[in-house]
């Protein structure tokens, strides 16, 4: 006798072995049991789920008879009766299968509509199965539209599809539809389990998540496979025979790029990579089951009731879940995903995914601090790597954005009259945020003016032939008006309070929350402040002057910087730096000592293209030194304070001028808030 495949021999045969399909038993029992039939119904999912065993299960219900030939319409067929056995043999006359693929024509159909007007030979109903009815043509379609909506008594049609978009709403509309659900891994292990037992195979559980896998939500690819790994593993089905027939990744290799992860060990990263290329091993499956152990770690730390309790890599699962952070194990999780995608793009598959696994060790959730180290198995901090260790005082500075708490200064009331400008020895302020302030006296949020204009700032003394070096913050326009004090309510936001507000309430309703992005978690004790280099002293200004003149150069950095023919980062880094002083070096070159506020700026040789423009522009070999800081007299300082005085005066102009003023005059015109913009 032949062998028959496992996908065959244990097809179910009732409603009652169908499995996975529980909605559309209920639904067919319920219709059965209550004698509502329809006349048409479709079946839609995709492959190897049920939609060819639910049409033999339903037409055994209609045309079962009962071991005594005196049965009627049940929910449970005999599967003894001729019917019942014929329908599972696949002889039974009035039950016609039709395969839509290659019978798609228009003449095809009209042939099985000439033959549905006849009554069944030898059954109650004569049912005809539609496989893959989407292939069916338009015409075919049209011309089956009006059996399929008042089909002779006797008749019943079940349309099976894998692609339901396809079919005409028309068809749809005619049919009871029933969208039969991928195959969960625990059902089908379930199944396997039992097939396995009964067929007296030896195997392991491991094996069989692997399987279910591999399936894809289709329990007939579970059963082929199922019948390969026999085959492969001569009558047993182990989990290395599955794992070399489906060329599945050991999940050894990923445990140790966790390992690696978490000890911030790049060379131990390459060494797995290293190993998978020797073995020829596929980087794709590498990402895609990372990111399924990643998931099987974040359901660890956040509902360990849902992992599965025969996991073959359990234990480790758990133990990586206590060595990462939630945070961390999202990162991950999204590198990896985004790293497989990004494969096809890599000068080569192991260069995408080396670079996917040092992506995950360069980068580090927002969340988390530069002070704050990976925890342990045994709860104390990992030690953080040298590199960490180094660049952590050059990011302190911006330290107090992302962690320390907000400090507001004292309110005060508004000065008569604007402050002098600070002597050049005097602490630098940032000169963006003094112009935003400034544009924020003298135009509100809704673009109106405030009600009582501020007193003129007296006109500020001629600038010297070379600019001030060092920490002197750029000059503020001549017009420009005081900034009100932090604390007090500017008065656009005073006139759209509601009544019944007073003073303290509006303090508080103007001031900035003093909450911080890390609010909610525990925060790490912050990093102690970058050391500041001193200010240039009197000599080195003196030196940069005489430096500036030897160029033929007027000194004044932010012109310098902005007239240098730079694109890209290294612009940036030129827009928004301060010169601290020049400073001759031997053979009549010069080094311009620049202080930078960011760590990044300086990065993708940024420093090297601002040394070629700059030696360029002066036509001798030039030097750059760069220091970490805050910076006031700055390109971008210059071009903001700019900005804001040409948005300033185009306002009130547009304000003054007298054809808007007759306009709001003698019609109630109001000027649009935000839509005057400087030419």
């Amino acid at each position: 006798m032949s062998y028959q495949v496992l996908a065959r021999k244990y097809r179910p045969r009732s409603f009652d072995t169908l499995v996975g399909q529980e909605h559309v038993v209920r639904a067919l029992t319920h219709a059965l049991e209550q004698q509502r039939l329809h006349h048409a119904y479709l079946f839609t999912g995709t492959r190897g789920v049920g939609k060819t065993t639910l049409s033999r299960i339903l037409a055994k219900s209609l045309n079962c008879v009962g071991p005594d030939g005196n049965g009627g319409i049940t929910a449970a067929p005999c599967g003894v009766c001729e019917a019942c056995v014929a329908i599972d043999a696949g002889r039974f006359v009035d039950y016609i299968e039709m395969d839509a693929a290659s019978n798609r024509g228009v003449d095809e159909m009209a042939q099985l509509l000439e033959q549905a007007v006849y009554a069944p030979s030898n059954a109650r109903f004569k049912v005809y199965m539609i496989d893959e009815v989407h292939m069916l043509t338009n015409h075919a379609f049209n011309s089956m539209l009006k059996t399929l909506e008042e089909p002779p008594e006797h008749i019943k049609f079940i349309l099976a599809t894998t692609d339901p978009q396809k079919i005409p709403v028309t068809v749809l509309s005619r049919c009871l539809q029933f969208n039969l659900k991928q195959m969960p891994p625990g059902h089908i292990i379930g199944h396997l389990d039992n097939i396995l037992n009964q067929e007296g195979i030896e195997f392991d559980p491991p094996a069989l998540r692997l399987l279910a896998q591999g399936a894809s939500g289709s329990m007939r690819d579970a059963l082929s496979l199922t019948d390969q790994a026999i085959a492969y593993a001569a009558g047993k089905v182990t989990l290395e025979a599955v794992q070399g027939m489906l060329g599945a990744l050991d999940q050894s290799y990923l445990i140790r790029i966790l390992d690696a992860l978490a000890a911030q060990d790049g060379a131990a990263l390459l060494g797995v990579a290293d190993d998978m290329a020797t073995r020829s091993l596929s980087y794709n499956a590498a990402l895609q089951d990372l990111g399924t152990l990643l998931h099987q770690i974040a359901l660890a730390q956040s509902v360990p009731a849902a992992l599965a309790d025969d996991l073959p890599n359990r234990e480790d699962i758990l133990r990586l879940s206590s060595q990462f952070s939630p945070e961390h194990v999202q990162l991950f999780y999204q590198i990896a995903v985004h790293g497989r995608n990004e494969l096809g793009l890599a000068p080569d598959e192991y260069a995408g995914f080396s670079m996917t696994l040092l992506r995950m060790l360069a980068f580090r959730p927002v969340s988390a601090s530069a002070s704050s180290p990976v925890p342990t198995a045994g709860g104390a901090p990992a030690p953080r790597p040298a590199a960490a260790r180094q660049a952590a005082p050059l990011v302190a500075p911006q330290a107090a954005v992302a962690s320390a708490p907000v400090v507001r200064p004292a309110a005060a009331p508004a000065p008569a009259a604007p402050a002098p400008q600070p002597a050049p020895s005097a602490a630098p302020s940032s000169a963006r945020e003094a112009a935003l302030m400034a544009a924020r006296a003298s135009v509100g949020k809704n673009g109106k003016a405030p009600s009582a204009p501020r007193p003129a700032a007296p006109a500020p003394a001629p600038a010297p032939a070379v600019a001030p070096m060092a920490s002197a913050a750029p000059e503020m326009p001549s017009s420009m008006p005081e900034p009100p004090p932090f604390d007090s309510m500017p008065p656009w936001e005073e006139d759209a309070m509601p009544a019944g507000f007073d003073a303290q309430k509006k303090t508080e309703y103007s001031s900035p929350p003093d909450v911080s992005a890390e609010a909610f978690a525990p925060q790490p004790p912050a990093a102690p402040a970058a050391p500041q280099r001193p200010a240039a002293t009197p000599a080195q200004k003196q030196e940069t002057v005489r430096i500036a003149a030897e160029l033929g150069w007027d000194g004044h950095w932010p012109s310098l910087a902005a007239s240098l023919p730079l694109r890209g980062v290294v612009h940036q880094m030129a827009f928004q730096s301060e010169l601290v002083r020049c400073e001759s070096l031997a053979g009549g070159n010069v080094c311009f000592h620049l202080r930078i506020p960011l760590e990044t700026l300086r990065s993708s040789g940024s420093v090297e293209k601002l040394v070629a423009a700059l030696s360029e522009r002066f036509g001798r070999d030039v030097r750059v030194d760069t220091e970490i800081g805050a910076v006031a007299d700055t390109a971008n300082a210059v071009a903001e304070a700019d900005r804001a005085d040409r948005q300033r005066k185009a306002e009130q102009k547009m304000q003054n001028d007298p054809f808007v003023l007759s306009m709001m005059r003698e019609f109630g015109a109001s000027i649009v808030p935000g839509s005057i913009h400087p030419l």
